[in-house]
């Protein structure tokens, strides 16, 4: 499994309905796409739930390499550079990933936390627990399901959870979903990664 995430952070001002209207319209495009797990289409408004920004920043678990690839280079992705110039892509390999207890339901928020992975510290450790957590976010009420994955370039973890009420049980930054793409969520790899 690989996560992937891109941010645009748009003007303070910035009608997110614009977003919206577009999620609305091609949404849809992507919930057949070979090597995907799921694609949330995500959004934080400034001023709702904690954010101090406006921005559309859709998070990614990939089956396989070759999905990723055939979006990034294959046309897909280049709409997006075209309409709002191409943004950086954060890439994370994954850890685990478990389905939650509300995962028959729609996912309607999603909480991403992006955390150091400390020097000097047994990686062993420190990805076990990132492991746990995964377990802990799933066992949550509420939980769709929940992902963690880490940029051994950066050495940073993500935890990535998706929830079906608005008050999830977990700390990060919280999105809204608008839309879910998951036409392969059925064989994301449960459990620990290695």
């Amino acid at each position: 499994m690989h996560a992937m995430q891109y941010e645009l952070t748009l003007p303070a001002d910035y009608d997110m309905a614009v977003i919206r209207d577009r999620v609305a319209r091609i949404g849809h495009l992507l919930d057949d796409w070979d090597g995907l797990g799921i694609k949330a289409y995500l959004v934080r408004e400034r001023g709702v739930n904690g954010s101090p920004v406006n921005q559309y920043a859709p998070f990614y678990l990939w089956n396989t390499v070759e999905g990723m690839n055939t979006f990034l280079w294959g046309g897909a992705f280049q709409g997006l550079s075209n309409d709002f110039g191409r943004p950086s892509i954060r890439q994370w390999t994954g850890l685990a990933y478990e389905e939650g207890g509300a995962a028959d339901s729609p996912a309607r928020f999603a909480v991403r936390r992006r955390q150091p992975v400390p020097e000097g510290v047994e990686l062993a450790e420190v990805m076990a627990d990132a492991v746990r957590e995964t377990e802990r976010l799933a066992g949550a009420d509420g939980a769709v399901l929940a992902a963690t994955a880490v940029d051994t370039g950066r050495w940073e973890s993500v935890h990535f959870s998706l929830w079906e009420h608005d008050a999830p049980k977990a700390e990060g930054d919280v999105f809204e979903v608008l839309h879910l793409s998951a036409p392969g969520r059925d064989r994301l790899p449960g459990g620990r990664q290695w």
